[in-house]
């Protein structure tokens, strides 16, 4: 059977009044994207079936294998872990671990060659944009996790040098400019304490640098953590805007302290067959570490149970764990600025807080989802074909069996819960601390403009009858005989009728005054009266 294929059309849209419009790509981000293409990615394909080369980074994939009597560590990079994979697994082996740092596409297609993994989860994989959830399949599942920890900023070395073109990026202030420095420093107001400058010297050299979507840092706690590329807070899940993003790092509330938040995505398969395969942008030796040090250790549970789903378990405990110190670092700024704004408020405090309400906001916004994630896996159940204890104990399950979560996983996912349960809550209480703060700014000032008003209406007040007299004695009459009279004449007709009016127009404000007076010393021989009685009382026991 044939197939002709009609004439192509043009890209438009054709309106009533003759019109055309040509259509918009929705989604600049991802080239090789067309609505309706095929889904997924297939491993079996060049580029995965797509016409755009596909990434590719130097991994540092790490692969454990471990029974309850041994363990076994291999450290691999990209084509020696294509040869390893190709190797049987051996029978001693009852769960295994595959750690990889950094996505690159011919790692990705050897592990879902390895796997079978779905070409649905590959692409989700690929895309670092994704939403935190889990997906289902026969014989495995993919989980999606957003990693946050807090890193110390480093300058980039390439910032301070000079450019090939002999500019620098860093370059020295001329006369003018230390001029017109000196007369700003010398006539504008003295900023208020807790506001932070436009760029902080050297915390900002290390953001100026973040033009390729990445700052440069290592992570806080550890002293041996490397120094990498990482992507910023404001960069996740963000749009092209990228002057707004540098503006909203340069800006945050934790740059002035050389810190800041990194994100990014991780991604976990968990298969039937007791393996994990995990995906790490460059923050896989933040988990490795601490999990492998348990795994070294015999009498550890996660050691003992030589449960997959328990790692994957281990795994998520460890991710949450790295965004507390976020939350605190957060904590202790907001406390600052709640500080600075209850001794001073000044507008240039609301900068600093809606900055910080807006990462906050985005924090929580993509660690809440984690409380659906972790139910989703406490409530997968399938018809066990096995006896009852943990994955590697007893008859060896079948490699055909769906994927199931143990019941010590579902108990210890729990605590999982309780930590990101506990960051939300204080994630919010900033928030609402922060938006209470914006409030009270405004009232201040508010408050401070209707007391100058205020003032301003009382002298008024007192030199109104004032300058009308003033106005009458200074006019130019031919016959004037109050004239005539020395300027105590004037201050005996102007203190009474400045004093009558002053009364007359301020005859409410001295009624409330009057009776709050009334009323305070009511209150006062009250309390005073009851005090007394009291202490009657206890003598006459």
């Amino acid at each position: 059977m044939l197939f002709k294929r009609r004439a192509t059309r043009t890209a438009t849209i054709q309106t009533t009044t003759g019109q055309s419009f040509k259509t918009v790509d929705a989604d600049k981000t991802q080239k090789d994207w067309h609505p309706g293409q095929e889904p997924g990615l297939d491993p079996a394909k060049p580029n995965g079936g797509r016409q755009a080369p596909m990434l590719y980074e130097k991994c540092q994939i790490t692969v454990v294998d471990y029974s309850e009597d041994d363990m076994e560590m291999h450290d691999f990079n990209n084509d020696e872990l294509i040869e390893f994979l190709k190797t049987k697994q051996e029978d001693w082996i009852k769960c295994r671990w595959i750690n990889v740092n950094g996505l690159s596409w011919d790692v990705i297609q050897a592990l879902a060659a390895y796997k079978k993994l779905h070409k649905l989860a590959i692409e989700d994989l690929v895309n670092i944009e994704n939403r935190t959830k889990a997906d289902w399949y026969t014989d495995h599942t993919f989980i999606v996790m957003t990693l946050f920890k807090l890193i110390h900023l480093h300058a980039d070395q390439e910032s301070e040098c000079d450019s090939e073109d002999g500019g620098s990026i860093r370059q020295n202030p001329g006369v003018m400019q230390k001029l017109r420095k000196a007369v700003k420093n010398t006539f504008s107001p003295p900023r208020p304490r807790g506001t932070y400058p436009a760029i902080v010297s050297k915390n900002a050299a290390a953001i100026a640098t973040s033009v390729n979507g990445s700052i440069t840092g290592h992570t806080i706690g550890d002293k041996d953590a490397p120094i990498k590329k990482m992507r910023t807070l404001q960069r996740y899940h963000s749009g092209r805007n990228e002057e707004g993003m540098v503006y909203m790092e340069k800006h945050s509330v934790l740059t002035p302290q050389q810190m800041a938040v990194s994100a990014e995505q991780v991604s976990i398969f968990l298969t039937s067959d007791n393996t994990v395969v995990s995906f790490f942008e460059n923050s896989a030796d933040d988990l490795e570490t601490p999990i492998l040090h348990r795994l070294c250790t015999p009498d550890t549970i996660l050691r003992r149970s030589c449960d997959a789903s328990l790692l994957l378990q281990a795994l998520m405990d460890a991710i949450i764990d790295l965004a507390i110190p976020v939350t605190k670092a957060y904590e202790d700024v907001i406390g600052e600025l709640e500080l600075n704004v209850l001794t001073e408020p000044s507008i240039k405090h609301t900068q600093n807080l809606y900055i910080a309400t807006t990462e906050i906001t985005k924090m929580r916004s993509n660690i809440s989802p984690t409380v659906q994630l972790i139910n989703a896996l406490r409530d997968h159940k399938i018809p066990r074909i096995d006896g009852e204890g943990f994955h590697g104990q007893g008859s060896k399950r079948s490699a055909h069996s769906t994927v199931d979560i143990s019941a010590t996983a579902r108990t210890y996912l729990g605590d999982v819960e309780d930590h990101i349960l506990q960051m939300t809550d204080s994630l919010d209480t900033m928030r609402r601390s922060c938006d209470n703060m914006i409030d009270l700014i405004f009232n201040t000032i508010s408050a401070y403009q209707n007391e100058s008003m205020k003032q301003l209406t009382i002298v008024t007040i007192i030199f109104l009858p004032l300058s009308f007299l003033s106005g009458y004695f200074g006019m130019n009459f031919e016959q004037f005989e109050a004239i005539k009279h020395t300027d105590a004449y004037f201050w005996k007709i102007a203190v009474p009728v400045a004093t009558a009016i002053i009364i007359w127009l301020m005859r409410d404000t001295i009624a409330w005054y009057v009776s709050r007076l009334i009323q305070k010393r009511g209150i006062s021989r009250t309390r005073k009266g009851r005090l007394t009685r009291e202490k009657e009382e206890k003598r006459n026991r």
